[in-house]
């Protein structure tokens, strides 16, 4: 046991915060034999980590944030972890004032890039760094290894990147931590690393609804059919999750659990971010953005009331082939999951692009091999793909991935046929397959698109035959083209 009476420059990191996730960090770091400021708003909570886990490690609460400051060693690394927005902001120029030249500030909240990238600039110009860092793994990630995403600069992972790696996930030997790139790239991956997430579960419980709903398997029946895909291709934290959470039986009714939960998803602005985001990028997050809306569907009670009597027109099920079905489905959800991946990955190469990160794409497949909530088996191959072509411009053009999405397409098809004519939602299913038959696609009505534009905005349009931009004159009776 080694909890430590403050002394002034003796912390290796301080972590102010704590709520679980900062408490929880906080011990992570003094499990790893860093001495660790503790410190938060009010002084009863850092005076319970302080004697409920003081023998993990060495402990140095600080009563006052003056306190906190002066115990941390030069330069001064400081971890906030409090709620996103104007709170992060005053927590930050709390200590920023305390602060010297060459310091360091970490937010490891969830935070919007383009807030971090505004936070970073004004700390710069103050001479302090800031870091914007993301964490992936929820309470138990956070105290047993999570995977960490820290933005920033060089200079500052120097210092702040032993001990970030220190405590992370470890696979094979290797941290699930990495400079990501400078003022928000950090966050901006771990954006979208949630909005992946967002979409993976909802394509898992469209996988549920449709072999409930054709087959009328009891939860506990999904639950090993799950658990048997997560032997194979499938293999995942997310599916390990959906295993436990479809076995648990309510104790107060002895029904599923499952089947007791109101059935409106919750969302804390990561996912809706992605698809923001990505809009302003013109990159199409299609699955992301139809999980996205998918939650905002399931909590939206007063739209589905006035559409509870609505007629579907649904054909009855009927399976001939119950092993072949669940192999359909199986293998829909499959490519499903790897365009979501794709898209978030052409995601951040757009934004590396216009915000000149030079992001190792194949780095973040590594370090999400474990702690995070989107750990999976092909990750690896992610990984080999970026090494291979850093630039590759598109994931599931790739060879391995490629040939997984022409394996599934056929049972892809079907299901995504016959979830439609029985009526069964399934927005990621649909739109991915939309979304691989329009990059697949020679020609697209894009082009009556941009001619509708012309006419109505004199917007111009572009010639198959010819360069530069042209518009047609559409109110005269000659409807001459001329060139813009």
């Amino acid at each position: 046991m080694a909890i430590a009476t403050p002394t002034p420059a003796s912390a290796d990191i301080g972590v102010t915060g704590m709520g679980v996730m900062g408490s929880n960090l906080a011990r992570n770091f003094a499990r790893h034999g860093h001495k660790v400021a503790i410190h938060n708003r009010t002084s009863m909570k850092t005076e319970s980590v302080f004697v409920e886990h003081g023998h993990e490690g060495t402990f140095i609460p600080g009563e006052s944030l003056d306190d906190f400051v002066s115990s941390l060693s030069s330069p001064r690394v400081a971890i906030i972890m409090v709620q996103a927005g104007p709170a992060t902001d005053a927590v930050i120029e709390d200590l920023a004032s305390r602060m010297d030249e060459g310091d360091i500030i970490v937010d490891c909240g969830n935070a919007l890039f383009s807030d971090t990238r505004r936070r970073e600039a004004e700390l710069r110009v103050r001479g302090l760094h800031f870091v914007g860092c993301g964490v992936s793994g929820g309470e138990e990630g956070a105290l047993l290894g999570p995977s960490i995403m820290p933005g920033g600069s060089v200079e500052s992972y120097k210092r702040l990147g032993p001990m970030l790696e220190s405590i992370s996930a470890q696979v094979d030997g290797e941290p699930c931590c990495t400079h990501i790139g400078p003022d928000g790239a950090g966050h901006f991956v771990k954006m979208v690393h949630n909005g992946i997430e967002y979409a993976d579960m909802q394509v898992i419980g469209e996988a549920y609804d449709l072999l409930r709903r054709s087959l009328g398997l009891s939860p506990t029946e999904i639950a090993d059919i799950f658990a048997e895909w997560n032997k194979g291709d499938l293999d995942s934290y997310l599916m390990e999750v959906s295993v436990e959470v479809l076995r648990q039986v309510d104790a107060r009714t002895g029904k599923a659990l499952v089947d007791v939960i109101v059935d409106a998803a919750g969302q804390k602005g990561t996912g809706s971010w992605t698809v923001q985001t990505a809009l302003d990028l013109g990159v199409p997050v299609t699955g992301i953005g139809e999980a996205t809306f998918a939650r905002g569907l399931s909590s939206s009670p007063a739209q589905r009331a006035a559409a509870r009597d609505f007629s579907g027109e649904a054909t009855e099920w009927d399976i001939t082939d119950r092993d072949a079905f669940i192999e359909d489905v199986r293998q829909a959800l499959y490519a499903s999951k790897l365009v979501a991946y794709s898209q978030g990955f052409n995601e951040i190469q757009a934004a590396a692009d216009v915000y000149e990160w030079d992001i190792n794409l194949g780095d973040l497949a590594r370090i999400w091999r474990g702690g995070c909530i989107i750990r999976a088996r092909f990750l690896d191959e992610i990984t080999n793909a970026y090494q291979a072509d850093p630039k590759l411009p598109l994931l599931i053009g790739h060879t391995f991935f490629y040939d997984k999405v022409i394996t599934s397409l056929p049972s892809w098809r079907r299901v995504v046929s016959l979830a439609a004519l029985h009526g069964v939602p399934t927005p990621v299913f649909s739109s991915s397959l939309s979304y691989y038959d329009g990059v697949r696609a020679d020609r697209l009505p894009a082009s009556l698109i941009q001619g509708q534009r012309d006419f109505f905005g004199a917007h111009t349009y572009r010639r198959v035959d010819s360069d530069g931009s042209f518009h047609t004159m559409w109110g005269t009776d000659e409807r001459a083209e001329v060139v813009s």
